[in-house]
């Protein structure tokens, strides 16, 4: 029992410490104005209006309540995977790149697919 109890407590700090590391690196951004520079340079295109990706030949990934790390988002930015176009520093600044950081982390999680009553 007493094993039981170590391995929850030990869990519930890790969990709480990847949350905190996640957070650790990021700038603070301005969500509101991540949001218009999201429609403005064209990420809605790819990933969707509220960052639920896209599907066909361009879809992009899901960014909503996805739990990326900051420096994760800004290297996948600059230095992309895949068939997403690099946005340098010149084209779309850190404190641009924050704010968008900040309107993807502040998108809610899609809704639970047992709320979904067609997927049941």
């Amino acid at each position: 029992m007493n094993t039981i109890l170590s391995a929850s407590a030990v869990l519930v700090v890790a969990l709480t410490a990847g949350a905190a590391a996640l957070a650790q690196g990021a700038p603070s951004g301005d969500a509101a104005r991540g949001k218009q520079l999201y429609m403005t340079i064209g990420c809605w295109s790819c990933h969707g209006t509220v960052g639920q990706g896209g599907g066909g030949r361009t879809g992009g990934l899901r960014l909503a309540n996805m739990g990326i790390a900051f420096p994760a988002f800004l290297n996948q930015l600059r230095q992309p995977q895949d068939e997403m176009p690099p946005y340098v520093a010149s084209v779309v600044p850190d404190k641009d790149v924050a704010d968008i950081y900040a309107y993807v982390s502040s998108l809610p999680p899609p809704p639970d697919v047992k709320s979904i009553p067609i997927l049941n």
